[in-house]
């Protein structure tokens, strides 16, 4: 199977994040054709249609990273049961002005992990539907949904659970396969 660039993006701008440790084990569970790269969005301003005439350069560089990946794979948490308002920022970003959308036809998965029981499964929906939008394709299935235990993963994306260390290393090499089928159809830019 080719081998792709994967940006992930980590709903949560907090340093200690839960979604973190959880993108760290993503990483290090993902199969080796998956090159992932974090893009971060901390220094993203509000997003307002005045800056569409004039991109300010972190924001171009945000949306070029999008672009420059094969899949995207968003990792975030639950806030308010939504998408937390700074990835609901950077998406708005990525998509603007009309016309430039770095998010059409570029695979995508989403995954979070709260404390909660049902993870982040409203948050996700809520996504989703912002990603149906971009006409960005989405793994629908498995839908991965995390509770966050203490010690679940650790700082360095260790997983100390064994069936949810596979569960995620299915998880992975399901969205592997499934960004191959999608890019069979619609090819990475040249």
């Amino acid at each position: 199977m080719t081998s792709y660039n994967v940006g992930y993006i980590i709903g949560s701008l907090a340093k200690d994040s839960i979604n973190r440790k959880l993108a760290k084990a993503l990483v290090k569970l993902a199969p080796e054709k998956l090159k992932m790269h974090e893009i971060g969005f901390s220094g993203l301003p509000l997003y307002s249609y005045d800056y569409d005439a004039a991109y300010p350069a972190v924001a171009t560089d945000f949306k070029a990273a999008i672009k420059g990946s094969d899949a995207i794979l968003i990792v975030t948490p639950e806030y308010n049961r939504s998408i937390p308002g700074g990835l609901k920022n950077a998406i708005d970003w990525a998509s603007r002005p009309y016309g430039t959308n770095a998010f059409a036809n570029k695979p995508t998965a989403v995954i979070g992990t709260s404390p909660g029981a049902i993870g982040t499964a409203v948050s996700q929906q809520s996504l989703r539907s912002v990603l149906s939008f971009l006409q960005a394709p989405q793994m629908n299935a498995p839908e991965a949904y995390i509770q966050f235990k203490p010690g679940l993963v650790d700082d360095d994306g260790n997983v100390s659970a064994s069936d949810t260390e596979q569960f995620l290393r299915d998880y992975m090499e399901a969205f592997h396969q499934f960004m191959a089928r999608v890019l069979t159809v619609l090819p990475r830019d040249a």
